[in-house]
């Protein structure tokens, strides 16, 4: 006799993931989960107090398969390592798109995620606004580089992107500014939509490098203006 292998979270929480796999976040349910568990719906509410309760451990779930950036990095080691690891999880799982930072209730992974990501910024010369400004702009280019590559409608590599390439440039005197970036794009012969990723991402740090140095050089000088304690400040003719 074959020996069942027992209930527990973690194996409804993985349960309910192939679930949002398969057919979408919506699809997920107590008796759906159940089911391809192989038990009774009721049995999956000594563990798992609710429907709601699952979501919010399917979106932990999304962070925990998210790379932690390391202790230690830089700066631009933790945004680019973070932006692309998500890229590759949300890619994969685009059913969480639209649950990861909604739950009411964020999870352990997440908190630790945002907070791990913070103190690296911080760190580096980030102050606290900067570091949430530049977190939510690397987050929201990568959950609508995401969006837009689960959406595209053929498969890389299926001969569809060159293929509108070539419809533009039998109408190129209709859309002429179209025509001149795909020539451009293509001049080599290569192109990808999958590698504007990168490109727009050291878009993004490049600009985010700028304001970092502008915060700092506006520290120095503030700390250049402010006299010593118990001191005075001196008008320009010395007096």
């Amino acid at each position: 006799m074959t020996r069942r292998t027992p209930l527990s979270r973690e194996r409804i929480i993985d349960a309910a993931a192939a679930v949002a796999d398969r057919a979408g976040v919506a699809a997920v349910s107590m008796r759906s989960v159940a089911k391809a568990l192989g038990v009774e719906a009721m049995s999956l509410y000594h563990h798992v107090p609710s429907k709601e309760a699952l979501l919010d451990d399917l979106a932990d779930w999304v962070f925990q398969r998210i790379e932690l950036p390391q202790v230690g990095a830089t700066w631009r080691e933790a945004l680019t390592g973070r932006a692309r690891s998500a890229r590759s999880v949300l890619t994969a799982h685009p059913w969480a798109l639209g649950m990861m930072e909604s739950r009411p209730n964020p999870g352990p992974a997440l908190l630790q995620h945002h907070d791990r990501l913070l103190g690296v910024l911080m760190s580096e010369g980030f102050s606290a606004a900067l570091a949430t400004h530049a977190f939510s702009a690397i987050d929201a280019y990568v959950y609508g580089f995401a969006l837009t590559w689960t959406s595209l409608p053929f498969e890389p590599g299926d001969g569809a992107e060159e293929a509108f390439a070539n419809k533009v440039a039998a109408s190129a005197e209709l859309y002429p500014h179209i025509a001149r970036s795909r020539a451009e794009l293509l001049g080599n012969g290569v192109y990808a939509f999958a590698d504007e990723f990168d490109y727009g991402l050291e878009l993004l740090l490049e600009g985010l490098e700028r304001r970092v140095a502008d915060e700092s050089s506006a520290r120095k000088g503030a700390r250049v203006r402010c006299p010593p304690a118990g001191g005075r400040t001196s008008s320009p003719n010395g007096a």
